[in-house]
């Protein structure tokens, strides 16, 4: 098939998605009361299309402009006729028909797959008017103003920012840092629509859990600031408890796909502290649950002090956990782990994984990478104490504190057993 035929038929489907979704508002409409329906979206569609496959073989691009200006004057000018008839000051429909000629031209000379995908979102965007709108009234200024902070953080300052590391050591990478920062502010906002829409409980277990398969320190930090903030500290200290959980099976799974053989030292322990973290969160979100049914007052989806400080303090303990691994080397492979699974279990097992075989046997691998989750939960354990109120660190640290003595007891029974 000649590909212009099938540019073409593209812009003539993106006119009559657009038109479908214009059409069924207006399906009651008596026939001819109405400016454009399925029929005249697709037609504009085309016309878009054909203009600019012309400009495209004459080489002259004032074919197109003038008559997408052309298109934009008649389509206008009808719709006020109609608009001033029904009084009606929406100019939805106008912009959606320049839209829809200017996708139907892109899908002709430009890249189509962008043309189709524009074309969805379009209709999408007119089909969820009563979502938006409603969300809308929803939507309080606190939580309006978190979106905005937090859309600035990401689309501005973070590409801004230098991916590399700026310090001696290779310890203190901006980009890193900030992104992390950014991921934990996302994490508490999402948590907060969640909670909204779900319920307290179900919201709370549903975003630590996603959260915790990126990070479980960030998610950590979420929970604790939502705790600070009028959340209920045992299910938060439940779902923190969870997350951690979340972490350590992220772990085992990485070092199975990576070197299987290096699972078998560190399973008995890791799973075991797996499983009480899973059980402790199990309790508490039950004991909060009934405690209080009612739901989570309303709050700021997160702060921005708290966040900045928190950045501060990640690039200070980066740059001086990379200048004491640095100096250690491999001969210090346990204090390298601790120290640079503080705050990112990732780095401290795929580092340990890199040596297997080289300088360091499975089993001083399997060690490492368990003081590596140790000290990444002492770390989170940290965090809650500096972010949280104390009847959230309490309940966190009671559930890290079990975790981590039944996984160093399995660690030196399971030998024997």
């Amino acid at each position: 098939m000649d590909p212009l035929i099938a540019r073409l038929g593209l812009a003539l489907a993106i006119g009559l998605l657009v038109g479908l979704e214009r059409g069924w508002r207006e399906r009651n409409a008596p026939d001819h009361s109405r400016t454009a329906g399925i029929r005249t979206y697709g037609i504009s569609g085309l016309l878009g299309g054909i203009l600019a496959a012309l400009a495209e073989a004459a080489d002259a691009i004032s074919v197109l402009t003038v008559g997408f200006l052309g298109f934009a004057a008649i389509f206008a000018w009808y719709k006020a006729r109609e608009a001033a008839y029904d009084q009606d000051f929406s100019v939805t429909s106008v912009l959606a028909g320049l839209a829809v000629f200017a996708l139907g031209a892109l899908a002709v000379v430009g890249d189509y797959r962008a043309a189709a995908a524009g074309g969805s979102a379009l209709a999408a965007v007119l089909a969820s008017r009563e979502i938006l709108h409603g969300l809308l009234l929803r939507l309080t200024w606190i939580e309006l103003r978190s979106a905005l902070i937090l859309a600035v953080m990401t689309a501005i300052i973070l590409p801004l920012l230098p991916n590399r590391t700026v310090d001696p050591w290779g310890g203190l990478n901006p980009w890193e840092i900030w992104s992390f920062t950014v991921l934990t502010a996302a994490i508490s906002f999402l948590g907060y629509i969640l909670t909204r829409i779900l319920g307290h409980t179900r919201g709370l277990l549903v975003s630590a859990l996603a959260g915790a398969v990126v990070s479980s320190t960030a998610v950590t930090v979420a929970l604790a600031r939502t705790a600070k903030t009028g959340g209920s500290p045992l299910s938060l200290a439940g779902a923190a408890a969870l997350a951690a959980m979340v972490s350590i099976l992220r772990v085992c799974v990485i070092v199975m796909l990576i070197d299987p053989a290096a699972i078998v030292p560190m399973a008995p322990a890791a799973l075991a502290a797996a499983l009480c973290f899973t059980a402790c969160g199990i309790l508490l979100l039950t004991r909060s649950s009934d405690a209080s049914g009612s739901e989570t007052p309303s709050r700021n989806p997160f702060a921005l002090e708290p966040l900045l400080l928190f950045a501060l303090l990640f690039a200070i303990v980066s740059t001086v956990s990379a200048a004491v691994a640095n100096r250690l080397g491999s001969s210090g492979l346990l204090a390298t782990a601790a120290l640079s699974g503080m705050f990112d279990v990732d780095v401290a097992v795929l580092s340990t994984l890199r040596l297997i075989g080289e300088s360091v046997t499975h089993e001083l691998a399997g060690m490492a990478m368990l003081t590596a989750l140790a000290a990444n939960a002492t770390g989170r354990l940290a965090i809650a104490f500096l972010a949280g109120p104390i009847r959230f660190f309490v309940p966190f640290a009671s559930a890290t504190i079990a975790a981590i003595s039944l996984g160093v007891a399995m660690f030196f029974l399971w030998p024997t057993l």
